[in-house]
């Protein structure tokens, strides 16, 4: 079977706090993490919760890259979805583990779009 694309989990640990508290901070951390990691930025939007946190989404050409911190916690969740191998998704995890100032970062791969042989011969 062929994968149509690949989703990314990571989960950022021992994070600077500061950073993950202003959605101006956590956006421009991934807005550029995206563009160094060869991505196409399409559109992004970013939102800050009371108390804490933040929430955003960075639609790229490849697919989507989300976030989620607590600060509270020191932590993020990330996700990586790329249909495309132009995206350097490892380059990507590494900036973002960087710059967030984490301590450690965990990942899961998950192949999405699984397509039969069958199916892509029918397509044609």
């Amino acid at each position: 079977m062929k994968a149509l694309g690949e989703h990314m989990l990571l989960e950022y640990y021992g994070c600077d706090a500061l950073k993950l508290a202003h959605s101006d901070e956590v956006k421009e951390i991934v807005v550029n993490a995206v563009r160094q990691a060869n991505g196409t930025v399409v559109t992004n939007i970013f939102h800050n919760f009371s108390p804490h946190g933040v929430s955003g989404v960075v639609v790229i050409a490849e697919s989507h890259v989300t976030i989620h911190t607590w600060p509270e916690h020191a932590c993020a969740a990330v996700d990586i979805f790329s249909c495309s191998a132009r995206l350097d998704k490892i380059l990507l995890r590494d900036t973002l583990k960087e710059q967030l100032g984490a301590s450690e970062v965990t990942t899961r791969n998950f192949q999405r779009g699984l397509v039969r042989a069958a199916a892509l011969v029918d397509a044609k």
